[in-house]
């Protein structure tokens, strides 16, 4: 969801902003913008779509000015046109911003701000801002032997008290052409410590091969940046020593590593993400899991008697997972929820519940917003997040890390099983306090070992899965089924079609597409039956031969060298055959192959897919 990137330093501030803006469009974005400011005064290039026709834009007339912001913007308010693209003026001129979040309260100020003379250009929330901070100039406090920044700063203070909402700001002034003052609330933002010269971004990535000096800015927290230093406060609280740590980025840096798309990668990178998630978190003595992030003491990890998992979109499908997982290893209770109502919803919560955020990013509003929400009343909330650093590790009590490697793709596959994997190694945690015997955690160890082989060769079913693609590439409906842990699988692989493809596609306990969804079933609706051997192997085949007399065409994901599939189904493509609780990482693979391939067929941009962001940081 949108990216910022700010410079300032001795150099041409706009190779920076150009490289780190292509470093940020993962995020998702409809239009983009870079502020710079010289002797020549402000200046500011706008386009809509792709990148490149910003840097082809400032290619015609390139600034050498040593500091500047840039923004790729995902539309909130306001259709993807250059008058709502990012950078934003305010004022006449003197204050010039960029912005990630949403101002819940921009209807009014922008009313007070019009009545009091300032001409809007945009549809947008972010312009309110910046007019906002250039009428907080005209208050700011300029009296002798101030420090230099004090009114610029001063000023943008003052404009955050009256803001509601989130933002991520990155501030530069007309009059103060050394000066960049970053601010955070909810969205995140990063400061790269560098040799005379200072970076800022919404995230680490644009950092690598800069400086491996970063700042992560929490919530509250304002930076000043010049060519000779920054500074960090807290927005009512005055200056505080900001904590500088030394991360590895050259990871950072996306590659595709011979593939066609970073998604296709990913993919296939699922085996060693998933070594990268149990790496140093099993233990055969004991025959458990490790988790050194969870901070509970045997005392607490004993009495939790309930588990609430929350999430959105891919992450409230690993959930659903975790909750088969844990209830069947741990016998705990388990509830899911979508973290867009819990945020809302004021259920009865025990002492004795842990509440897991689940996300991929670390900066999902809503599941940081529930988190931050059950915490505040007394909860102990802790997250499973792949971001190190992010908003949401920050804000629990503690968590759990996936280690899956940057993600680039909008589309999430290697999180999924990532977030899989962690549930399940959970599940045995929690499973070994309780009535889980040692044979039976042993054997769960087993398997998860065996796991990344079996994801493996799972992904040699991609040649299959491309020929299938071809077959139903012009269907318009898809029906997912499957049943117990399959059931989630088939949420999962209906929503990777829907994001990348653009096809309809739904997800069904296999049993409920009697009651109604079959209503659906015709020669032109393919039905996607999970059904790998397991205890609801005959369920499922019978529910196949309902749509099969109803003229509906099968494909299937099903153990090798299963007869009854194969005379049922028209087509199968074949996965290892794995015990019940890790089914869903397995046959997910051949899905997530399944949408790729159909997406490609379609001309679809894989990566970016229409009206998407990666991180979802606004409501």
């Amino acid at each position: 969801m949108c990216g910022i990137v700010g410079y300032v330093g001795r150099e041409a501030a706009i190779p920076f902003l150009l490289e780190g803006l292509r470093r940020l469009e993962y995020r998702g974005y409809d239009s983009a913008g870079i502020a710079t400011c010289g002797p020549e005064g402000l200046t500011i290039d706008r386009t809509v779509g792709k990148l490149v026709n910003l840097a082809a834009k400032l290619g015609e007339s390139p600034s050498d000015a040593t500091i500047g912001l840039g923004h790729t913007r995902w539309a909130t308010h306001g259709a993807p046109v250059v008058a709502n693209a990012h950078p934003h003026v305010g004022g006449d001129g003197e204050v010039v911003l960029v912005h990630n979040g949403v101002i819940e309260n921009h209807v009014q100020l922008k009313q007070e701000l019009a009545a009091a003379g300032y001409d809007f250009r945009s549809a947008t929330d972010s312009e309110v801002v910046a007019h906002l901070i250039a009428e907080g100039l005209k208050r700011a406090s300029e009296a002798e032997g101030a420090d230099a920044n004090a009114p610029y700063l001063d000023a943008v203070r003052w404009a955050l008290s009256r803001l509601r909402g989130t933002y991520g700001l990155a501030i530069l002034f007309r009059d103060r052409p050394d000066l960049l003052i970053a601010a955070r609330f909810g969205s995140p933002l990063v400061v790269g410590v560098g040799k005379g010269e200072y970076f800022l971004a919404s995230d680490a990535s644009p950092l690598a091969g800069r400086t491996d000096r970063i700042v992560y800015l929490a919530d509250h927290q304002l930076a000043t940046l010049t060519p000779s230093g920054f500074t960090v406060h807290h927005r009512e609280q005055g200056r505080i020593s900001p904590q500088i740590e030394r991360v590895k980025l050259d990871e950072l840096i996306p590659s595709l590593e011979g593939f066609d798309h970073y998604m296709l990668k990913e993919i296939h990178e699922q085996p060693e993400a998933i070594r990268n998630a149990m790496r140093g978190r099993l233990d055969d003595q004991d025959a458990t899991a490790i988790f050194g992030g969870l901070n509970l003491t045997p005392q607490q990890l004993r009495s939790v008697d309930r588990i609430i998992l929350t999430g959105c979109g891919t992450s409230w499908h690993a959930a659903l997972v975790g909750e088969y997982l844990i209830e069947e290893l741990a016998r705990i209770p388990v509830e899911v929820e979508y973290a867009s109502e819990l945020r809302y919803r004021n259920p009865p919560i025990g002492h004795n519940t842990l509440v897991f955020g689940i996300t991929q990013s670390g900066e999902t509003a809503d599941t940081l917003a529930a988190v931050c929400e059950t915490k505040r009343k007394g909860h102990r909330t802790l997250a499973i997040c792949n971001v190190v650093g992010s908003s949401i590790a920050q804000a629990a009590d503690g968590g759990i890390y996936l280690h899956a490697g940057q993600e680039i793709g909008v589309a999430s596959t290697k999180a999924f099983t990532s977030h899989c994997c962690v549930l399940a190694m959970l599940g045995l945690y929690f499973g070994r306090t309780r009535d889980l015997s040692f044979e039976a955690g042993q054997q769960t160890i087993e398997a998860l070992r065996s796991l990344p082989m079996w994801v493996q060769q799972a992904l040699q079913c991609e040649s299959r899965v491309r020929a299938v693609a071809q077959r139903f590439a012009d269907a318009t409906n898809f029906l997912y089924l499957g049943r117990r842990y399959n059931f989630p699988t088939a949420l999962e692989g209906a929503l990777k079609l829907k994001e990348i493809s653009y096809i309809h596609a739904e997800g069904y306990p296999a049993a409920e597409m009697k009651h109604g969804p079959i209503a659906l079933v015709d020669r032109h609706t393919p039905s996607v039956f999970l059904v790998p051997r397991g205890i609801t192997y005959d369920k499922v085949m019978a529910n196949m031969e309902e749509v099969k007399a109803r003229g509906g065409p099968i494909i299937a994901i099903a153990g090798h060298d299963d007869p009854q599939v194969e005379a049922l189904a028209d087509e199968v493509i074949q996965v290892p055959e794995v015990p019940e609780f890790l089914q869903p990482i397995v046959s997910v693979v051949p899905l997530q192959l399944l949408a790729y391939h159909v997406a490609l067929i379609r001309g679809c941009d894989v990566d970016r897919p229409r009206n998407l962001a990666k991180s979802v940081t606004v409501e």
